[in-house]
C-alpha cells in the first residue's frame, strides 16, 4: 500500500479547482508553480482568466528595465498558453503604447476572448488596433486612456453587455454608433468626456454612469434603466451653452426611464464658472408646466442623491418634479454647493413646501463645512 505521506493530493484535484487556486495568485507566482512537479509544469498554461498588473513586474529602479521585463513576461506567457482565454486584463502604470500590445490583442482576437480590460500608464495614449473590433464574442470591454477609432466595416459587438470608456478619445458620432450597435448592452460607463452631445439608444441598458462636460444628454430608448449617475463638470463654455440653449434635454430625458430606481447627480463648477451658476439652465423652465399632461411618473424611483446644488430656479424645479412624480420614493439626499452660504435656509424652506407623491419620502439635507 502506498504511504499516505507520498500521496500528492493537490495534484489530483479537479482542473477547475486547480485553476481557481492559481487564479488567486499573481501571474508570476502562478507560473512559478511549474517547478513543483512534472504534473504542475503547465497547469498555469490553461488559465482562462488572465490578469496582468504591476505585480507581474520585476522590482528595478529603472523604468525601462521594468517595462521590458513586463513585455517579455506577457509575450512568453501568451506564447506558451494553451486553450481558450475568457478574460484578459492588463493594468500597468509602466506600460505605454507599444507594438507588442497590438500583437497581444491580435492573439486574443483569435482566442474568442469574452472580457477585455486595458488600463495603461501616463504618457502617450494607446491607440487601440482594429483587431479589437474583431473580438466578436466580447461581453465586457473596459478601456482607460486610449484612442478608439472603429473601422468602417464594424457592425457592432453583438454579445457585449458591459462597456466602460474612461479618458477615451473617440469621435462623438462613433460613440453613439458603438452604443447602439451593442443590442445586449446592460451597463455603460463614460467618463472624462469633453463638450459631448450624447444620445443614448440602448433598449436593454440597466446601469448608466456619465461623467464629463456634457452639452446635451438624451435617453432616446432606455426603457429598462434602473440606475443613473450623472456627474457634470460645468465650465464657462458649458454654462454659456446652457444659458443660450433653447432646449435642454438634460431636464427632459427622465421621461424615458419608467423603471428608474436610483438617481445620482453631481455638478462640479470649475474655475470661474461658479459665478455663472445662477443662469445655467435658466431657459426652458416652461417645460415643467407645458408638459404637465405627459405622464412622466417614475414608478420605481426609490433613491435620489444630488450634490453641489446651488438652489437656482431650474434646480429647484427639477427637485420639485422628482418629488411630485416619484410615488415610491424613499429618500432624497441633497448636498448644497460650497458656494451657497446665505441661501441655504431659503432652500430648506422651499424643499419643505414641495408636495411629495410618496408619503414615505424623506429629504436629507447634508451640510458640509464651508
Amino acid at each position: 500500500m502506498e504511504d499516505d505521506s507520498e500521496l500528492d493530493l493537490i495534484s489530483e484535484l479537479p482542473q477547475s479547482i486547480i485553476e481557481a487556486i492559481l487564479a488567486k495568485l499573481p501571474l508570476r507566482d502562478a507560473v512559478r508553480t511549474s517547478i513543483l512537479s512534472t504534473k504542475w509544469r503547465y497547469k498555469w498554461a490553461s488559465l482562462t482568466h488572465i490578469m496582468f498588473d504591476d505585480r507581474s513586474a520585476s522590482h528595478f529602479n529603472d523604468r525601462i528595465v521594468v517595462q521590458d521585463g513586463i513585455v517579455n513576461f506577457i509575450t512568453r506567457f501568451l506564447f506558451l498558453h494553451d486553450g481558450p482565454i475568457h478574460k484578459f486584463s492588463l493594468s500597468s502604470s509602466f506600460l505605454q503604447s507599444s507594438p507588442d500590445i497590438d500583437q497581444w490583442l491580435l492573439f486574443l482576437s483569435r482566442k474568442d476572448v469574452k472580457e477585455l480590460i486595458l488600463e495603461l500608464g501616463e504618457g502617450e495614449w494607446f491607440r487601440a488596433p482594429s483587431c479589437v473590433f474583431s473580438c466578436k464574442k466580447l461581453t465586457r470591454l473596459e478601456l482607460v486612456r486610449c484612442e478608439l477609432d472603429p473601422p468602417p466595416n464594424f457592425k457592432g459587438f453583438l454579445c457585449l453587455k458591459h462597456l466602460s470608456l474612461q479618458q477615451v478619445l473617440i469621435p462623438p458620432d462613433d460613440i453613439e454608433y458603438l452604443i447602439s450597435s451593442c443590442p445586449l448592452l446592460e451597463s455603460l460607463t463614460l467618463s472624462y468626456f469633453d463638450s459631448l452631445e450624447l444620445t443614448v439608444c440602448a433598449p436593454n441598458l440597466k446601469y448608466l454612469i456619465l461623467e464629463g462636460e456634457f452639452k446635451d444628454l438624451c435617453l432616446e430608448n432606455t426603457p429598462l434603466l434602473v440606475a443613473l449617475s450623472v456627474a457634470m463638470y460645468m465650465t464657462d463654455d458649458i454654462a454659456e451653452h446652457f444659458e443660450h440653449s433653447s432646449s435642454c434635454n438634460f431636464d427632459k430625458f427622465l421621461g424615458g426611464v419608467p423603471k428608474l430606481e436610483r438617481l445620482i447627480g453631481h455638478i462640479y463648477f470649475t474655475k470661474g464658472s461658479s459665478n455663472t451658476s445662477a443662469t445655467v439652465g435658466a431657459p426652458d423652465l416652461e417645460f415643467w408646466d407645458e408638459n404637465s399632461s405627459i405622464d412622466c411618473t417614475l414608478h420605481r424611483l426609490k433613491k435620489v442623491k444630488l450634490t453641489d446644488v446651488s438652489g437656482v430656479e431650474h434646480e429647484m424645479k427639477f427637485i420639485q418634479f422628482l418629488l411630485e412624480n416619484s410615488p415610491v420614493l424613499e429618500v432624497m439626499s441633497i448636498t448644497p454647493s460650497l458656494y451657497l452660504t446665505d441661501g441655504r435656509l431659503n432652500m430648506l424652506i422651499d424643499l419643505a413646501s414641495f408636495r411629495r407623491a410618496s408619503s414615505r419620502a424623506k429629504i436629507v439635507f447634508i451640510q458640509e463645512p464651508v
